[in-house]
């Protein structure tokens, strides 16, 4: 029932009601407009054809009326009232009493003026005479069988030869002698109408019938089936379906309407693509924004902390310096007394070295102060333009002995210009600095035909340096902790935890940044990156190094 109450909703469907409705209301129009037309035709066309009948038997008995032979006029108006269509012939005198007839029972029988056949010519509206070209007054009534019949009543006029004849005594006074009374039956006629009207309305319903059917049909192919594909391209459309395109072979509003929705739905799809690339773009660049904060939050953070320890370190240094400088220096003035003194010798030998140990812990607790000393220096930086292949190589140079003894093969590469601006000790301290550490790693780990290398290579406006090996790696939490002061993975007494943290803070000062990449049993990656020239606020010192001279 829904799925009826849908179709009945359709535009197609009201549009096929209303051209049936209104194809039907015309054609009904017209077949009775047809009818009636036809109908009226038809009756004229009788009339005449009555009125000439009724003409030609008043002229057929006319010549025997003027010699008053009335055998013949009976034998006439038997003769014609057996012809077709005839129901009955009579003559009138002007008493109304029937002279002559077809019927022999309605002979000398006189007329009854308030008959239905009788009562139209003698009503007060008088007689009607619808055919000004014949003398004929005509009228229609029901026969007893109920058939209609035409009733056609001809005056037999006074003619003059008709008042001279010897054999009439009609003066000439009187103009109306008699009427003559023709009946004709309208059975065949009617049949005929209502033939007529059967196949008119059997030929419109047949005309509806086709027009419907076409005009469904052309509703269907033309209107319905479009806008139902137009609907469910819209329902996938409205799914998110933007692919959906119609056909639009036409050129009429529904194909116009079609080639806009696929025009609207390659719109949509290029704004969805738009939007997807636009949101991945956006994920994507907060990630890399994110990951920048993140990155810049570390630095910051690191370099708080930097500072922080650099202002403690400073302060800590300066106090510890004197007393450790005292202390060493009491240990050395004790042992030269201890050495004049009697004492036996395994007493003397005993606390010279206790005296010793006290002065080399000392010595080597000052050695921390120095660095100390070092991370909390802020300045001091002789900027100057350096090849830093120069740096590289002289930094091989100064550490290939000790890689050599530990079985460590060094590699050096630079490709393009390396000419950059910095203080060329500083940078070789952070480049020698990773190096040992990088062959004390492979070495702690117990690894053999372990690989150092040292690249150079530029990136834009900035020199990249890498110092690689293929060492034990670190951990995500050393990593963390890696260039913060103090922190070591190194066994007690053979470091302190300074070197790289002196490191990042002589890069830092360089504008530049300092990066690991390691994992455990994959080595560890240092990357320095280096501005080519430093910013025009980094004041270059006159004095010059070792290095004065070396560059293009």
């Amino acid at each position: 029932m829904g799925k009826y109450a849908h179709l009945t909703q359709s535009i197609a469907f009201k549009l096929f009601l209303v051209i049936t409705l209104v194809q039907t209301v015309i054609l009904g129009l017209l077949t009775i407009a047809t009818i009636r037309v036809q109908e009226s035709n038809l009756m004229e066309n009788v009339m005449q054809s009555a009125g000439r009948v009724s003409d030609l038997i008043a002229r057929s008995t006319r010549h025997s009326m003027m010699l008053n032979r009335k055998e013949d006029v009976h034998e006439i108006i038997a003769s014609l009232g057996t012809q077709p269509g005839i129901d009955g012939i009579r003559i009138y005198n002007k008493a109304g009493e029937v002279i002559f007839g077809t019927t022999a029972a309605d002979l000398h029988t006189s007329v009854n003026k308030n008959a239905e056949a009788c009562v139209i010519c003698h009503s007060s509206g008088g007689l009607q005479n619808p055919h000004p070209q014949f003398p004929i007054l005509s009228r229609i009534f029901s026969n007893p069988g109920g058939e209609r019949v035409l009733g056609l009543i001809t005056p037999i006029a006074n003619e003059q030869q008709c008042a001279e004849a010897a054999c009439h005594a009609h003066p000439e006074s009187k103009t109306i002698l008699g009427v003559l009374d023709v009946k004709m039956s309208l059975g065949a006629v009617d049949g005929h109408l209502a033939e007529s009207k059967n196949q008119l309305l059997l030929l419109s319903a047949a005309t509806v019938l086709l027009i419907g059917v076409v005009s469904g049909g052309f509703i269907w192919l033309v209107v319905r089936r479009p806008v139902k594909k137009l609907m469910a391209g819209m329902e996938l459309v409205s799914e998110g379906h933007l692919d959906q395109r119609l056909e639009s072979r036409s050129r009429d509003e529904l194909g116009q309407l079609a080639a806009a929705f696929n025009t609207m739905t390659e719109e949509l799809t290029r704004a969805r693509a738009e939007n997807t690339a636009w949101s991945e773009t956006l994920e994507a660049k907060v990630r890399q924004k994110t990951a920048d904060l993140e990155k810049v939050h570390l630095q910051m953070v690191r370099v708080e902390k930097m500072a922080s320890l650099g202002n403690l370190a400073s302060s800590v240094a300066h106090e510890l310096n004197n007393p450790l400088e005292g202390i060493l220096t009491f240990a050395r003035l004790l042992i030269k007394r201890i050495k004049k003194t009697s004492l036996p010798p395994e007493e003397l030998v005993s606390y010279c070295d206790d005296l010793k140990l006290v002065g080399d812990e000392a010595l080597r607790c000052g050695n921390i102060v120095k660095n100390l000393l070092l991370f909390a220096r802020q300045g001091g930086a002789a900027f100057q333009p350096v090849h830093l292949k120069t740096i590289v190589d002289r930094c091989v140079l100064l550490v290939n002995h000790h890689a050599e003894m530990h079985g460590v093969r060094l590699e050096s590469k630079a490709g393009g210009e390396d000419l950059t601006e910095c203080d060329p000790n500083q940078i070789q301290q952070v480049l020698i600095a990773l190096m040992v550490n990088a062959i004390e790693a492979i070495t702690g780990a117990g690894q053999t035909g372990g690989t150092l290398s040292v690249s150079i290579e530029p990136s834009g406006p900035s020199m990249v340096i890498r110092v690689a090996d293929n060492g034990p790696g670190m951990t995500d939490e050393v990593k963390a902790h890696i260039f913060e002061p103090f922190f070591t993975t190194k066994s007690e007494g053979k470091g302190v935890g300074l070197g790289l943290a002196i490191a990042y803070g002589i890069i830092d000062r360089h504008r530049g940044t300092i990066e690991v990449e390691s994992a455990p049993g994959q080595g560890t990656v240092f990357t320095i990156t280096l501005p080519a020239q430093q910013p025009e606020d980094v004041p270059l010192p006159g004095p010059r190094t070792a290095y004065e001279g070396v560059h293009a």
